[in-house]
């Protein structure tokens, strides 16, 4: 495991979210770390500091004159630490951190701190979309550090909205990403497509799919948790980039194909996650296409795309890179998984239902190779990014 016998600093601040602080420190005990707790004075007054000595065995520090450490805590706790962690970071806790404040025991190990430095954002929608707040973020990952959500959800003023904190085991997660590098993928280059691709029509109107790009992500976030340096070449999603993950961002088919085939002789594996459009308008009309008094119908003229995993498969000479790709049916999901596995020269093919696969969380698939089917249950589409990337590792020795 990623976490074990690391030692983490959990710097708590003065949010709500501080109660899911607990069940961080647990997650990251239960990986196997060894972790030390630091609170804000606005921290303490969320979640009491004797609730984390009962869990990680030494007191919460909430004092820079803390008596139980002979020296400087902050200078002691910061060289101590192979990671920092932030949960829950507030608007006030990024902006005194981002101006290089130090008045309190996790600002101060923070100044402190050599190793990585991870953030887990938590306030209103409003708070984290001004912006001071993002600039905020922008001088800290300049500075090095990471960040982990926030996501969209249920607020504690009853709205909901971006400014959720991440869930503990997530924030676990990207912090084994970023500690990551002896997973069974380090030393790999991860190359991973996700979401769907927009054709444009017009400034207004588009065809396009309902991929949420949630799979793709989620295969992008588990390769680089398990040690691969990963590309994750994206459709316009509202997902969050995955800690370690160096995101390009496109919007049509033809732009993604260009990604792909400019990362193609640097990839050790390739993962087609997108729902990449088949066809594109003929034309697009640089106005706003308008009603007129005539016809009720309006005929389209589609051309072609790019079929970007059959130009891979015919690419390939041998068995570099390993190649993956996802076939989505309403009916005959193996026949048509096979078919696909043939003809686009793929190592495996992952097969799922419409009915099934878009837009939840879970996900039931076969993976078909060329020795087979295998039907996998319902599962959360994480655990399912594990079984490829299983299948990947294999493939690549």
């Amino acid at each position: 495991m990623a976490l074990a016998g690391r030692r983490v600093v959990v710097g708590i601040g003065g949010g709500i979210a501080a109660f899911k602080a607990v069940e961080l420190v647990r997650e990251l005990g239960r990986r196997g770390a060894e972790v030390r707790v630091a609170m804000t004075p606005a921290g303490a007054r969320f979640v009491g500091p004797v609730t984390f000595a009962g869990i990680t065995g030494w007191p919460a520090v909430s004092d820079l004159w803390d008596p139980s450490y002979a020296g400087e805590v902050h200078v002691e706790l910061g060289a101590w630490a192979d990671a920092v962690v932030v949960a829950p970071a507030t608007m006030n806790l990024l902006a005194r951190a981002a101006h290089g404040m130090a008045d309190d025991v996790v600002l101060a190990t923070l100044a402190c701190a050599r190793s990585p430095v991870l953030f887990a954002p938590a306030m209103h929608e409003r708070m984290w979309r001004t912006r001071a707040t993002q600039a905020n973020v922008a001088t800290l990952r300049e500075e090095g550090a990471s960040f982990v959500g926030p996501v969209t959800g249920a607020l504690a003023s009853g709205e909901a909205g971006e400014g959720r904190m991440s869930e503990p085991a997530d924030i676990a997660n990207a912090l084994e990403a970023l500690l990551g590098g002896d997973g069974d993928l380090a030393g790999r280059h991860v190359l991973v497509s996700a979401g769907p691709t927009v054709e444009d029509l017009d400034p207004v109107r588009f065809v396009g799919n309902r991929s949420t790009g949630k799979m793709g992500y989620a295969i992008a976030e588990r390769a680089a948790r398990r040690g691969a340096r990963v590309t994750l070449v994206t459709g316009p999603v509202s997902l969050a980039t995955p800690d370690g993950v160096t995101r390009v961002a496109v919007r049509s088919a033809l732009e993604m194909h260009a990604a792909i085939m400019e990362r193609y002789d640097d990839a050790d594996a390739i993962v087609m996650a997108a729902a990449v459009a088949d066809y594109r308008p003929a034309t697009r009309s640089d106005e706003k296409i308008k009603k007129t008094g005539g016809p009720l119908t309006l005929t389209l003229e589609l051309v072609r795309n790019p079929d970007i995993l059959a130009e891979l498969g015919a690419r390939r000479r041998g068995s570099r890179p390993a190649l993956v790709g996802f076939a989505v049916e309403t009916r005959d999901l193996a026949d048509n998984a096979r078919s696909k596995l043939a003809a686009k020269k793929c190592d495996l093919i992952v097969a799922n239902e419409v009915s099934v696969g878009f837009g939840g969380d879970e996900n039931q698939a076969l993976l078909v190779d060329g020795a087979g089917v295998e039907t996998l249950p319902a599962m959360p589409k994480r655990e399912l990014a594990d079984r490829v990337l299983d299948r990947v590792r294999a493939l690549l020795g």
